[in-house]
């Protein structure tokens, strides 16, 4: 049993981590030319621009690296502001879950990344019917703030 376990191990760190990001329903992906470091670094100074605040950050790459495991740099960068938190939890408790939204900067093979995000009103859809046309607005808003911050970074 122990062998079986430690060759299940050895055969999943063998495989990829992950592929680069591809096109995908409800979603903006948008490959650059940046540097990964760069692009994390263009994406929060955007939202900041465009008065979103970065509220989370996570990824695996600095924790699998001490771990002596190499993957592409990963990063999640969750950006909101308080106005529409504040707005939104008025039309729906159960629409905050959602907040904030991310923005995931991948690094490609070729040492470019890539900047993808869930639309706002993809992410906010399954709370429409409960809370109104309103939400519905509000996404929308939210889809042309992140798309700016989208174009400004991946430029």
């Amino acid at each position: 049993m122990r062998h079986a376990f430690a060759l299940l191990t050895v055969l999943i760190l063998a495989l990829p981590v992950a592929a680069e990001m591809a096109p995908r329903e409800g979603w903006s992906v948008a490959q650059t030319g940046k540097p990964y470091e760069q692009l994390i670094d263009d994406v929060k100074a955007a939202a900041k621009a465009n008065k979103m605040g970065i509220v989370t950050q996570a990824g695996p790459t600095g924790a699998a690296k001490n771990r002596g495991i190499t993957i592409p740099g990963n990063r999640v960068i969750g950006i909101f502001n308080n106005v529409y938190a504040v707005n939104i939890l008025n039309l729906s408790t159960a629409a905050m879950i959602e907040a904030p939204i991310r923005m995931y900067v991948t690094e490609n093979t070729d040492g470019t990344a890539t900047l993808s995000y869930k639309l706002p009103s993809t992410v906010f859809a399954p709370y429409i019917d409960e809370a109104g046309p309103g939400l519905a607005t509000m996404a929308a808003e939210l889809d042309a703030i992140f798309a700016t911050i989208s174009d400004q970074a991946a430029q």
